[in-house]
């Protein structure tokens, strides 16, 4: 008993942390209708504000708290005016993409900056227990509820009573009528910003002391649980987001005391699922809540393709094919090779996203579904390599399309979500899957490419493997884009109530592409692990999935030469110049966040 009162309190404390990140997405959502996945970023800024401030300075707490929570609102303030602000009048999804590209860009500055190797940060409190009934809490407990709870009250006091709550208040309530009475929505924008950026600060110095240690990759999850603990609790509702967030604490803790501490996350992102597909608007939604938007009519920047000649597209790809005859180096093929696996998985998402609409935040999903079922297709039944990759794009193309399907009901930025949720569903369940994934330990000693018998083990070999079949998926996707069924996507992405009256069936069609793209994806992940020959959970990660959406939008949505381009743009280059590792996910976060701000339609449009 008592250690379920022990898990019990700690679900209630870390539910308090959560609050912090949550109450402050629920505040810029309710304001501008945005989902800020930069949120996790600010939380990671102010874990390291808050080890400088104890462990360089020694300050003491209360000043640590103030200086942190000022930090983290300065960063706010920048984010909302230089990285947002310009974004007003673009298209819909244009400020969802940029908090991504902020998000990296926030991420790889503190990596460059402190190193990627974890920090202690001390708590600075005793370190004594208190006997409650049958559990314990410790001073640090009770500074984590007390913040939690100052916090609220303070908000309260700040939205009841105060002229820029009520104005914050009736720009979340209506925001053009707000602007026709007078009311400075900048203004708004910039003090829920500045609010949302210091809870979000002290929560991340909160995290660190509980658990005595900050590292730069924390800011992902911190995003992931504010968003899943708003989404539960009601999108913009601010008390939905309090209590979604110890609800969350709490089936996290009761599932590590009854199934481990490596089911955590996925309880949480089950919780999500859940709710998007039986209440998308919340637990605690008013009744008399509309549902929300579609992005019709303004998910992608309208513009003219730029249509290159097909004697320019033959010549490019006998350049591409006949350049491993020339002396270039085993690097500058290897380099390529990652573009062309980078390619496939562009032209599965530029498919979902682009032609139909579904913009999908947890499509590396895909690759691992693919690169796992053919890794076991051939080590555990001798199925030859060519057709094992096959059985991994299939494989992915039936159980993706059936994973994604709860969430076609879906509309706006939860579509976006509920992907996320299930590429991170997908990532825990391989993990914890031990007698068939092999856990954490991952599967090594995957037989390389073989086509025909032939092992490919020479560089050219597998060069022209995978180029030839990025073409041939991107002739097939052509041509069915070409066709009425390409037709009948694009008029879902632009207007899904049109199409549904005209007698298109979404869901149908939303199956079909991603079957399709599913089918691309899974086998860009089957030909990467016989090409790794070791894959585990971490092989295919959140991170991968961005890159792909970096680049279907660097080509242009929809585009198929474009995610080509796109995907030997963001990869080669880079790698051609020799620019450092470290460096390459700032480069392409700056990127995505030009791409957003300059020219959304990509390189070559959007179609």
């Amino acid at each position: 008993m008592s250690s379920w009162l022990d898990y019990t309190i700690n679900g209630l404390i870390v539910g308090n942390v959560y609050a912090l990140v949550a109450v402050g997405l629920a505040l810029i959502f309710g304001v501008s209708r945005l989902i800020n996945f930069a949120q996790g970023s600010i939380y990671l800024v102010g874990a390291y504000i808050g080890w400088v401030a104890v462990v360089q300075l020694h300050t003491p707490l209360p000043l640590t708290i103030i200086v942190v929570a000022v930090a983290a609102a300065l960063v706010g303030l920048v984010i909302e005016r230089f990285g947002l602000r310009p974004l007003q009048n673009s298209v819909r999804i244009a400020p969802l993409l940029a908090t991504i590209g902020i998000s990296f860009v926030l991420d790889q500055l503190v990596m460059l900056t402190f190193s990627p190797n974890p920090r202690a940060l001390p708590s600075q409190l005793p370190d004594v227990r208190f006997q409650i009934g049958g559990g314990t809490i410790g001073p640090l407990d009770l500074l984590i509820a007390g913040v939690g709870i100052t916090s609220a009250l303070l908000l309260f006091v700040f939205l009841r009573y105060s002229k820029l709550g009520w104005a914050v208040r009736a720009t979340a309530q209506d925001r053009d009528a707000a602007m026709q009475m007078g009311v400075d929505v900048n203004r708004v924008n910039q003090a829920v910003f500045g609010i949302a950026a210091a809870l979000g600060g002290v929560s991340g110095m909160l995290v660190g002391m509980y658990y005595n240690q900050i590292d730069t990759a924390m800011s992902l999850q911190a995003t992931l649980k504010g968003v899943v603990a708003e989404v539960v609790g009601g999108a913009g509702n601010v008390p939905g987001a309090v209590i979604g967030s110890l609800l969350l604490g709490l089936v996290e803790s009761y599932g590590v005391a009854v199934f481990g501490t490596s089911y955590r996350n996925l309880f949480a992102f089950l919780l999500l699922v859940v709710v998007l597909v039986l209440r998308p608007n919340g637990l605690f939604a008013s009744a008399r809540q509309a549902p929300p938007e579609p992005l019709t009519g303004t998910f992608i920047a309208p513009s003219r393709p730029v249509r290159i000649p097909r004697w320019a597209l033959l010549v490019a790809a006998a350049a591409f094919a006949i350049l491993p005859l020339f002396p270039v180096s085993f690097y500058v093929l290897q380099t390529l090779i990652n573009a062309w696996l980078l390619g496939m998985l562009a032209l599965s998402l530029t498919l979902v996203a682009g032609t139909i609409g579904q913009v999908s935040l947890g499509h590396a999903a895909l690759l691992a579904i693919g690169a796992y079922t053919s890794a076991l297709l051939s080590l555990g039944f001798a199925v030859p390599v060519g057709l094992s990759i096959i059985g991994g794009g299939l494989m992915s193309a039936a159980l993706g399309t059936a994973l994604i399907s709860p969430s076609f009901r879906l509309r706006g930025h939860y579509v976006s979500i509920a992907t996320l949720a299930i590429g991170e569903i997908v990532s825990l369940v391989i993990l914890n899957w031990e007698s068939v994934t092999r856990g954490p330990i991952g599967i090594s000693g995957i037989p390389p490419l073989s086509l025909f018998g032939y092992d490919l083990i020479s560089p050219n070999s597998i060069y022209w493997f995978s180029l030839v079949v990025m073409i041939v998926l991107a002739l097939l996707q052509a041509r069915l884009l070409g066709s009425h069924l390409g037709r009948s996507f694009r008029a879902i992405r632009d207007d899904d109530i049109a199409a549904r009256a005209y007698g298109l069936s979404l869901n149908r069609y939303k199956s079909l592409a991603f079957i399709f793209g599913g089918f691309a994806a899974g086998v860009s992940g089957g030909i990467a692990a016989h090409l790794y020959s070791y894959i585990n959970h971490e092989t295919f990660n959140t991170q991968q999935s961005i890159l792909a959406l970096t680049v279907v939008i660097l080509g242009g949505l929809g585009n198929v030469v474009g995610a080509i381009v796109g995907s030997v743009a963001l990869v080669g280059l880079p790698e051609l110049f020799r620019i450092a590792a470290e460096y390459r996910i700032l480069i392409y976060g700056i990127v995505l966040l030009l791409l957003v701000r300059f020219r959304p339609q990509g390189l070559l449009g959007t179609m």
